[in-house]
């Protein structure tokens, strides 16, 4: 479509009161009616965001001279990142854009580390349980490596399996913390060995949940090792905008040692404006994003995110325990906020769109066909209206003949 640009300009009043109509059929998720695509800690956290993204809009990451402050905050927000998740001694990151900027560089990273370090030629390949992300299937595409996906061994990453698969060429071995379908965390200890054993690089998807599970262990629930505390894990993935609670677009990559992190940076000295270096992908990184989430790190702190991911396991427990009343049958024992459930004799694609007409946004699976919540702070308060349509829409869908199942999309 060929939309000319407007002669004249607009005013901004009436610029927003167009954006306010735009916005009019969007899903109401600041009244908890959206379990994907948003984290929603309250409102409390919301002003911290973008009072701090705002602050630092137009500061940009790519000259760290220039803003020393944004490197200083980077510095600080991966640090915090690091002591979490059991960073050793010597433990770097950087903060991307997101969760497929942070697991394109880690590919990378291990692509180069096994050409130059491993002396790897010819064709490459990673080996992935069938439940990981597709943004790795995304960086094996730019890259032309081949994707070895392993079939699961009840919902969860096969170690044997994955060993199996992997070779002399294999550069990266995947496993997840959760897994996003499932929300369940993958045996890392036995990935570890795995990956030791062979001499390979291992992984851990942490994107979901790198800031949500070590607040949920400190609350009492029991979280198997799964970040740096696994000798065998050199690089990991968490993403700040997801359960960091901080503003889009910000993630985190962390890689055990410099030496590591060495292959993923970009250096190039061969044009006229002088040699440039850039830790990720992007060039320009914008300065609000690492801001804010300074600022919402140093806001919430270890009690602040201690308190939030209680209210958000609280709404999944209950979410739990309602499905299962109603006769769906939850997948796993989920323990962070993520959680997918099925019925044994209805078409849960047909409840999805009864849902959305409801004004429910929430994402659903596609083998087994079921529903899928990433619940957040404030769905706690919301979770008896969303058992109480759900077991409306349930009932409406019983009485009615099965019908085929249009594609089943999380994005695009």
């Amino acid at each position: 479509m060929t939309l000319a640009l407007p002669q004249h300009g607009t005013p901004w009043p009436e610029l927003s009161q167009r954006m306010d109509a735009l916005a009019a059929h969007d899903v109401k998720w600041r009244q908890g009616r959206a379990a994907v695509y948003v984290f929603n800690a309250g409102p409390d956290v919301e002003q911290v965001q973008k009072e701090a993204y705002l602050r630092f809009m137009s500061e940009n990451g790519l000259g760290p001279a220039a803003f020393p402050s944004l490197k200083q905050m980077e510095a600080e927000v991966v640090g915090y990142g690091l002591s979490i998740l059991h960073g050793p001694e010597g433990a770097v990151g950087n903060m991307t854009t997101g969760g497929t900027d942070s697991i394109q560089m880690a590919v990378k990273a291990a692509r180069d580390h096994a050409r130059k370090a491993r002396g790897v030629t010819g064709p490459l390949n990673i080996v992935l349980p069938a439940s990981a992300h597709p943004a790795f299937d995304k960086a094996a595409a730019v890259m032309e490596i081949e994707v070895r996906r392993v079939p699961l061994k009840d919902y969860l990453a096969d170690p044997a399996a994955m060993a199996a698969a992997a070779d002399e060429a294999t550069v990266m071995m995947v496993g997840s913390a959760p897994c996003f379908p499932f929300g369940l965390i993958d045996p890392i200890e036995a990935l570890g060995r795995a990956a030791q054993q062979k001499g390979l690089w291992l992984h851990v998807d942490a994107c979901v949940g790198g800031y949500m599970a070590p607040f949920v262990r400190m609350n009492g629930a029991e979280i198997p090792p799964f970040d740096f505390e696994v000798p065998g894990v050199w690089s990991m993935s968490a993403d700040l905008h997801k359960y960091g609670y901080c503003a889009k677009g910000a993630s985190t990559v962390f890689f055990r040692t410099e030496a590591l992190r060495q292959h993923m940076i970009f250096d190039l000295n061969v044009w006229p404006a002088g040699r440039m270096v850039t830790p990720t992908l992007a060039g320009t990184r914008p300065g609000g994003a690492i801001a804010s989430a300074w600022a919402v790190m140093n806001f919430l702190g270890v009690e602040g995110y201690r308190a939030k991911h209680a209210q958000a396991t609280a709404a999944r427990e209950a979410i739990e325990a309602g499905v299962k009343a109603l006769g769906f049958t939850v997948i796993g024992a989920p323990k962070l906020g993520l959680i997918a459930f099925t019925h044994p004799e209805v078409n849960c694609h047909a409840i999805l769109k009864s849902m959305y007409e409801k004004g429910w946004v929430t994402s659903a699976l596609s083998e087994p066909k079921g529903l899928h919540l990433m619940l957040s702070p404030i769905h706690a308060g919301v979770t008896d209206a969303y058992l109480a349509d759900l077991k409306a829409c349930l009932a409406e869908a019983k009485g009615q003949p099965a019908k085929p199942t249009a594609e089943v999309r999380y994005g695009g």
